[in-house]
């Protein structure tokens, strides 16, 4: 990874998973943008490009298995990783009918947030 800023773009409508996040991800050096709902899903990423996309199962208005699809399907989007983030006890069969590239189980403790967003960004 070199020296340009990490960014990543959460899709969460619980404001408080959010402000965890937020505050986690800026303390590590992350430039981090979020958003409640799935609106506008590709304009949003392609105006922000992110290196990491962290998204919520039940996301408003599509939900996060269509989202992560239609990220998946785009060509000039399908690179950036996708952490599926959830705590439906099902998430590793969500994860993968999503497309996603990792999971991380909510709830989840600070040290995961940060060791899956630096695999995720590692990885690319």
């Amino acid at each position: 990874m070199n020296a340009k800023v990490k960014k990543i773009l959460i899709f969460d409508d619980d404001e408080d998973i959010v402000s965890i996040c937020t505050f986690i991800l800026e303390e590590d050096g992350w430039e981090v943008l979020a958003y409640e709902d799935c609106n506008y899903l590709s304009e949003r990423i392609i105006s922000f490009a992110p290196n990491v996309i962290l998204m919520d199962n039940w996301i408003p208005e599509e939900g996060g298995i269509t989202a992560t699809r239609q990220i998946k399907a785009n060509s000039s989007l399908a690179h950036i990783p996708v952490i599926y983030f959830s705590a439906n006890s099902n998430i590793e069969t969500l994860a993968a009918n999503a497309g996603a590239d990792l999971i991380l189980s909510k709830p989840f403790d600070l040290d995961q947030l940060r060791q899956i967003t630096t695999q995720a960004i590692d990885a690319r």
